[in-house]
């Protein structure tokens, strides 16, 4: 059983740092952070902005010997620029797994975006143009981002079994060939639940089932607390025959606090994440356990806020109460 997270240490990932960062740290910065923290692991999530930082990320990471376990690629494998990460990746001898957060359909330009805004909004070229808004437009243009999203993964979902799976085939042919592009460079795929059609664990599991049958067998999922339920779903109802059905295929597990307010808590904070760890643990699952930093804000502080209600949760679970009060106030 989970004693405390120092029995984690080597497990131990940090993710959805960098785009987040409000002190906006260099490579050697944050992989200097990181290692301060503890962190062993990191997935590396970026943004058009940070391509140029590519190469000193990857080598700052290793002179301060912390593994790049994951990096997000929002990719098609027929995107030249998917070919382009995994040379830089061999050039640097590092594997790490590719993190497949979105469907096929998900927009990928700024003028696909704008196509779903209303009349007459534009969709910021980066998140620097993001920051030049005054704080009410900021504050408009997400509320008006996030509908979009809800509205988007309310449609994803097919009305008709044939629908549903002409889908998980595509997708299935989709994850085949991003699978077969990373596997020269000894990277492997794994599916992000980031809510949506593509994101539920139900139609993960229908997508890899197929790969399965078609010879595809090494393709993971990455679970995360942070998606476990929005206006469509919730896995906390019964995470325990969620997790059932999943653990075979996990590969790691973010873990947040859990709660429908919408913004993210840190662990403890919320009211299913201590359950749904007990799940985990009692089930014998011992892949990395990742923390994210998505919450905004200096990272390092929120990396460490996450740690500190991690370790309550672990507490918490050896022996209820030991773990003494919440450290953070509760959200209700």
């Amino acid at each position: 059983m989970m004693t405390s997270v120092v029995e984690f240490k080597d497990n131990l990932l940090a993710w959805c740092v960098v785009p987040f960062d409000a002190r906006k740290r260099e490579p050697e910065e944050r992989a200097h952070m990181l290692k301060k923290l503890g962190f062993r692991h990191f997935a590396y999530d970026w943004r058009e902005t940070d391509i140029p930082n590519f190469d000193a990320e990857i080598k700052a990471l290793k002179r301060h010997g912390i593994d790049l376990l994951a990096w997000w690629f929002p990719l098609e494998a027929s995107d030249p620029f998917a070919t382009t990460i995994l040379e830089m990746f061999k050039h640097h001898n590092v594997h790490p797994q590719l993190w497949i957060a979105f469907p096929e359909s998900f927009p990928r330009t700024m003028e696909e975006w704008t196509k779903l805004l209303p009349l007459g909004m534009q969709m910021p070229r980066s998140e620097a143009d993001i920051e030049k808004l005054s704080e009410e437009e900021r504050i408009k243009f997400r509320g008006v981002l996030h509908q979009v999203i809800a509205k988007f993964n309310a449609e994803s979902f097919k009305k008709t079994p044939q629908e549903q799976q002409e889908l998980v085939r595509q997708e299935a042919d989709r994850i085949r060939a991003l699978v077969a592009l990373a596997a020269p460079y000894g990277s492997k795929v794994a599916l992000y639940n980031h809510n949506g059609w593509f994101g539920m664990m139900d139609n993960q599991i229908a997508i890899i089932e197929r790969l399965n049958e078609i010879g595809v067998t090494d393709v993971g999922i990455v679970y995360n607390f942070s998606h476990a339920r929005d206006e469509l779903h919730d896995d906390t109802i019964d995470f325990p025959t969620i997790w059932r059905k999943i653990k075979p295929y996990v590969v790691a597990v973010n873990v947040t606090g859990t709660h429908w307010e919408g913004s993210l808590v840190y662990p403890s904070q919320g009211d299913s994440e201590l359950g749904m760890i007990r799940t985990i643990v009692e089930s014998g699952w011992k892949g990395p356990i990742g923390v994210i930093a998505e919450k905004g804000g200096d990272a390092e502080v929120t990396l460490r806020n996450y740690l500190i209600g991690l370790d309550w949760l672990a507490a918490e679970i050896v022996k209820p109460g030991s773990g003494g009060p919440r450290p953070f106030p509760p959200i209700h």
